[in-house]
């Protein structure tokens, strides 16, 4: 069978340069993204035979591939070294990530409405709230900014449910409002997808557009690969993988499932654009992915790792005393152990001490050197984990915090702007979309959409409440400094 794509022909999307671009993101893309995650997630791997001598855990860990042979693999000319170091892998890349997405997204973000009407601006910021809660609200952002962050870039779909078109019908037989069902029955949803799984297709004239897109993945089913009863209860049996696949343009949707055809259709809701939002994490001029957050570690993590394992095997040489006995007799007859004390009368007699750990002051100061690299880097010390080093009376104050964290505060304020741009157009699709199914009219003016960011530091509430009067004596209407104090207002009175 082959894929039947003789609708998507006006943007150049062929069955040969589907194939074309799916080839060239298997070989190149795909391998890149796959080590990005590997390194971010570090998952433990089952070893088999482990702790036979082989190895001394049940578990590898992905790092281990950045590590020097000499670590690695067993030493053939010593016979105490016939079976690898031991490793040690400290993961100072995914703590980093996880306090980057918990500073962008730590607390909810709010959809304001720039229309030109109250009514229209309250309709329309009730809509995104539901669809954008629908669709998984707060975990869909921060999935969102981890993928980003570890990839570098991150695609959301706005898609219309096969519901859609029995949503208002539904809502007049129960006698409800269709914006008060939105969050029972969504007719739109948004979905992130995985950069892993998407194949886009940028304009041969804007390298910042794209002109289709596909979603290319398999998954496994209930149904055993091996047909037959007594051959699917065999150890070698395995799922049945099918591939899934679909086309995205402006103006139509197909899915196939192993290049059979399940469905085709038109989206004339998007209005001639693309219902996919491309969100870069950090802007890379004149390329379509962004810039990762996981790259720039790879090779300060393998330093570390390196440096760690090498501290292990010198500390597991060292740590015990050995003693040089000459001038006590036979050895045989001695008895060496705790409170034991020999005694001679030969004066040539000696007891030599060696071996045990001793200080090392330069391996110290590479580790701090190399873990300061990576604060520097990513921009992310240990105090945005809560980790104190001392100094505490240099954070009695919220300036001296703020400055503290300049880095990642200036490094999360820019990527606020890509976030937001993102956030913005997938809520304008929104719009389109429940505008297109005489949920919500609106007009293209009223679509426009602004983030509202919080504060990702502490904030102290006498200080938001005297920061709000003092904006109130200025003359900034109540309703807006209320917004901004996350209360809602209603011609009632606050909510």
């Amino acid at each position: 069978m082959a894929y039947r794509l003789q609708a998507f022909s006006d943007v150049g999307l062929t069955e040969a340069s589907f194939k074309l671009a799916l080839g060239e993101h298997e070989t190149r893309t795909l391998p890149r993204l796959d080590k990005l995650w590997t390194y971010y997630r570090n998952a433990l791997e089952p070893v088999a035979g482990a702790g036979a001598g082989s190895r001394a855990h049940w578990y590898a860990q992905p790092q281990e591939v950045g590590l020097p042979t000499r670590l690695t693999r067993p030493a053939t000319s010593d016979d105490r070294l016939r079976t690898p170091r031991e490793l040690v892998i400290e993961n100072d890349i995914a703590w980093r990530i996880h306090a980057m997405v918990d500073f962008l997204f730590a607390k909810p973000i709010r959809f304001v409405s720039t229309a030109r009407t109250q009514a229209v601006r309250q309709a329309v910021q009730s809509a995104l709230d539901a669809i954008w809660e629908s669709s998984g609200g707060i975990a869909l952002l921060t999935d969102l900014a981890l993928l980003g962050h570890v990839f570098g870039h991150a695609d959301l779909l706005v898609r219309v449910t096969d519901t859609a078109h029995d949503f208002r019908r539904s809502a007049q037989r129960c006698g409800v409002q269709a914006l008060e069902m939105l969050r029972l029955s969504p007719p739109v949803r948004i979905e992130l997808i995985d950069p892993r799984r998407a194949v886009p297709f940028a304009d041969t004239a804007d390298f910042r557009r794209l002109s289709a897109y596909a979603i290319h993945f398999e998954r496994e089913g209930h149904a055993p690969e091996q047909t037959g009863f007594l051959r699917s209860l065999l150890p070698g049996a395995r799922r049945k993988r099918t591939t899934h696949t679909e086309f995205i343009s402006a103006d139509f949707h197909q899915t196939y499932e192993d290049e059979r055809l399940l469905s085709a259709e038109e989206t004339p809701w998007t209005q001639g654009r693309l219902p996919v939002v491309h969100i870069q994490n950090v802007s890379q001029p004149f390329h379509y992915a962004g810039v990762s957050e996981v790259e720039p570690l790879i090779p300060l993590q393998d330093e570390l790792n390196t440096r760690l394992s090498d501290r292990a095997y010198r500390l597991a040489m060292q740590s015990f005393k050995m003693y040089l006995i000459k001038g006590f007799g036979s050895t045989d007859e001695l008895s060496i152990g705790p409170g034991i004390m020999l005694s001679t009368d030969n004066p040539d007699a000696s007891v030599q001490t060696f071996g045990g750990d001793a200080e090392a002051p330069s391996e110290d100061a590479h580790f701090e050197a190399v873990r300061n690299a990576l604060d520097k880097l990513s921009g992310v010390p240990p105090l945005a984990t809560g980790v104190v080093q001392g100094k505490v009376g240099n954070l009695s104050s919220a300036m001296a915090l703020k400055v503290t964290l300049m880095g990642l505060l200036s490094r999360t304020a820019r990527k606020q702007v890509t976030y937001g741009r993102g956030l913005a157009e997938a809520s304008r699709l929104i719009l389109a979309a429940l505008h297109h199914l005489d949920i919500l009219k609106t007009d293209e003016i009223d679509r426009g959409i602004r983030i509202d960011w919080p504060d990702p530091l502490p904030t102290d509430d006498r200080e938001q409440v005297q920061t709000a009067e003092t904006k109130i004596r200025i003359g900034v209407e109540k309703s807006r400094v209320l917004e901004e104090l996350g209360y809602a207002t209603t011609d009632d009175g606050v909510v």
